[in-house]
């Protein structure tokens, strides 16, 4: 599976051991999750066995959210060895992702 679709003990277990990771947190009512959700498929494929690309729903994972302070949605973060390294907030182009993937990698 080239997204991981985590849980609060998966995120715990992956992220930490993950080298880059990207997060995007979303919601299934999200328009704007719903529009980016095809970018994060695309990059899921394109970074497999590179880097782990996750999502995480807000609704099902609310200690998640608030632990990351996540206000707005979609936020994707970026996790280098478990630590937040960046973050965007909204819809952006995959450009936007594969510059910060590729910058840590």
């Amino acid at each position: 599976m080239s997204v991981l679709h985590m849980n609060e003990a998966g995120f715990n277990e992956k992220i930490p051991a993950a080298p880059i990771a990207m997060v995007d947190f979303w919601a299934t009512w999200c328009g704007p999750c719903r529009m980016l959700a095809p970018v994060i498929e695309e990059l899921g494929e394109k970074y497999e066995g590179k880097a782990l690309i996750g999502k995480v729903d807000v609704d099902e994972e609310q200690g998640l959210a608030a632990r990351f302070g996540v206000m707005s949605i979609p936020t994707v973060i970026f996790f280098q060895n478990g630590k937040e390294i960046d973050r965007k907030v909204g819809v952006m182009p995959a450009s936007a992702y594969t510059q910060v993937l590729d910058a840590h990698m």
